[in-house]
C-alpha cells in the first residue's frame, strides 16, 4: 500500500491551533494596515475595513479547514505567510484606488483572492497524491507549450502595451503564461526524473568543468529556442527568462552538474544579445536598462523609461522607513497596481518594509525547498524544488527590473499585484507545495497505525 494511501491521523491539536493563530495574525495585520490608510488619507477608519477584513478572513478560514482535512501534515507556515503577502497587496491596491490610480480595484482583487482560494481547495481535494502528475508528464508539456504560444493565435491573442501575452474572450482576458509555468514545471520534473542518469553523463573536460555529451544538449537547445521565440514573437522577456532559468535550475537539481548552469547562462545571454541587435523591441529594453535617465528614452511611448524612473524616484522618496501608508504619491507611477506595486510599496513602507516583504517571500521559498529536501521520491524533490524556484525566480526578476538591476520585464509581484491570471496560478502553485509538504512530513505508515491505536486506547 502507498504511504500516501495509508490511514491518516489528524494533525496534532497544538499545531492546528498555532497555524490558526498565525493565520488570524496575518489577517489582523492586513486590517490594521487598511485602517492606517484610511486614517492617513481622510482621518477616519474606512467604512469597508470590516468587509474586506472579514472577507479575507473567511476565505483564509475556508482554506485552513480544507488544508486541515485533506493535508493535515502540511507545513503550517505556508498558508499564513501567503495570506500576509496577499493581504498587504490588497491593502496597497486599496491605497492606489483611493489615490486615483486608474484601473486599481481592491474589490476585484478580493474577489480574485476568493477564486484563488477556491482553486487552492479544489487542488487539495482532487489531487490526493501528487505523484499522479508524473504519469501526465508529456500531457503537461504539450498543455504548457500550447498555453505559452496561444497568444500568437490570430483572433485569440491580443497585444497590450506592445507585448502579445494575453488571450481575450469578449471583455475578459487572461495571461496563459501564468498557467503554463506550472504545467511546464510538471513536465520538466517528469522528464528529468526519467532522463537524469543520461543527462548526468560527462563528455569532454574543459578546464575544471566536465562538459555534457553533445547528444544530450538537445533538450537544452529546444528549451532555449522556445524561450527566445517567446522573447522575439511575443515580446515577453519575463516569461522567456522564467522558462529557461527554471529548466536550467531543475536540470542542475536532477544531475548536480554545474556545467549545465554555465551552458544555460551562456546560451541565454548570447541569444538575448543577438536578439537585441536584430529586434527593435529587445534593443529598446536594453537601452532603457543601460541609460534610464536619458531624456530621449524617458519620453518614448513604448519601451520608454518613464515608468522605471518614476518607480525609482518613489522608492528613493520612501527612504529607510517610508512616508507611511496613505502619505505618499504612488499613483504617479504608471501601472503601480500591477507591474510596479513593489515600487509603490517601497515609497510608503520604505526600505525596511521592502526587506520585511522580501523576507516573507524568502520564508515561503525556504519552506518549499525544505519540502523538496524532506521528500522521499526523486520526482517530489524535483517538482517541489522547481515550484519553489519559480516563485523565487519570479520575485527576483520583478524586483531586479523595478530596481534596474536587470532589464525590466512584464512579470508581476506574486500575490500582490492586481490581476486574476497570476493570482490564480500562484494559489494553485501553493496548493501543490502544500500537497507535497503533507506527503513529505506525514509519518511512515507503521507510525501512523501505532499513533491511531494510541488514540483509540486514550479514548
Amino acid at each position: 500500500m502507498s504511504d500516501l494511501a495509508a490511514p491518516s491521523v489528524a494533525m496534532p491539536a497544538k499545531r492546528r491551533v498555532t497555524q490558526l493563530v498565525m493565520l488570524g495574525f496575518a489577517v489582523l495585520i492586513t486590517m490594521a494596515a487598511y485602517a492606517n490608510v484610511g486614517l492617513a488619507v481622510d482621518g477616519k477608519i474606512p467604512s469597508g475595513m470590516l468587509t474586506y477584513g472579514l472577507g479575507l478572513g473567511v476565505f483564509m478560514l475556508a482554506a485552513y479547514l480544507v488544508l486541515a482535512k485533506f493535508a493535515p501534515w502540511a507545513d503550517p507556515l505556508l498558508l499564513p505567510l501567503v495570506t500576509l503577502v496577499n493581504g498587504i497587496g490588497l491593502v496597497m491596491i486599496y491605497r492606489l484606488e483611493v489615490a486615483g490610480a486608474g484601473g486599481a480595484s481592491a474589490t476585484n482583487q478580493l474577489i480574485m483572492t476568493g477564486a484563488g482560494v477556491v482553486l487552492f481547495a479544489i487542488t487539495l481535494i482532487v489531487l490526493r497524491d501528487h505523484r499522479v502528475l508524473q504519469r501526465l508528464t508529456y500531457t503537461a508539456g504539450f498543455a504548457g507549450l500550447f498555453l505559452l504560444v496561444s497568444p500568437l493565435i490570430p483572433g485569440l491573442g491580443k497585444s497590450v502595451n506592445g507585448a502579445r501575452i494575453w488571450i481575450g474572450f469578449g471583455a475578459a482576458s487572461i495571461q496563459p503564461a501564468e498557467l503554463a509555468k506550472i504545467a511546464l514545471v510538471v513536465f520538466f520534473a517528469g522528464y528529468l526524473v526519467a532522463k537524469r542518469d543520461v543527462l548526468a553523463l560527462a563528455g569532454r573536460r574543459l578546464l575544471f568543468i566536465d562538459l555534457p555529451r553533445a547528444r544530450d544538449l538537445g533538450p537544452v537547445l529546444i528549451t532555449w529556442a522556445v524561450s527566445l521565440g517567446v522573447l522575439v514573437l511575443q515580446k515577453d522577456l519575463g516569461s522567456s527568462l522564467l522558462l529557461f532559468g527554471t529548466f536550467i535550475v531543475m536540470l542542475y537539481i536532477a544531475t548536480q552538474r554545474t556545467s549545465w548552469v554555465l551552458i544555460g547562462i551562456l546560451l541565454f545571454v548570447g541569444g538575448a544579445f543577438i536578439a537585441s541587435q536584430i529586434f527593435d523591441h529587445v534593443h529598446a529594453r536594453i537601452e532603457v536598462w543601460l541609460d534610464p535617465g536619458n531624456q530621449q528614452f524617458f519620453d518614448r511611448e513604448l519601451g520608454g523609461s518613464a515608468q522605471l524612473m518614476q518607480g525609482m524616484f518613489a522608492m528613493g522618496a520612501g527612504g529607510i522607513l517610508g512616508t507611511g501608508l496613505g502619505q505618499g504619491h504612488p499613483s504617479l507611477i504608471p501601472l503601480s497596481f500591477s507591474d510596479f506595486i513593489f515600487a509603490a510599496t517601497g515609497e510608503e513602507l520604505g526600505l525596511t518594509g521592502l526587506m520585511a516583504l522580501l523576507m516573507v517571500y524568502a520564508l515561503i521559498v525556504e519552506r518549499g525547498l525544505r519540502t523538496a529536501i524532506a521528500a522521499r521520491e526523486p520526482y517530489t524533490k524535483l517538482l517541489a524544488g522547481g515550484l519553489s524556484f519559480i516563485l523565487a525566480w519570479q520575485v527576483f526578476i520583478i524586483v531586479g527590473g523595478v530596481t534596474n538591476l536587470i532589464p525590466l520585464t512584464g512579470l508581476v509581484t506574486p500575490f500582490m499585484s492586481q490581476g486574476g491570471s497570476a493570482l490564480l496560478a500562484n494559489w494553485v502553485l501553493i496548493a501543490l507545495l502544500v500537497r507535497m509538504s503533507d506527503a513529505a512530513r506525514r509519518p511512515p505508515p507503521q507510525a501512523i497505525q501505532n499513533e491511531g491505536m494510541t488514540q483509540v486506547f486514550q479514548r
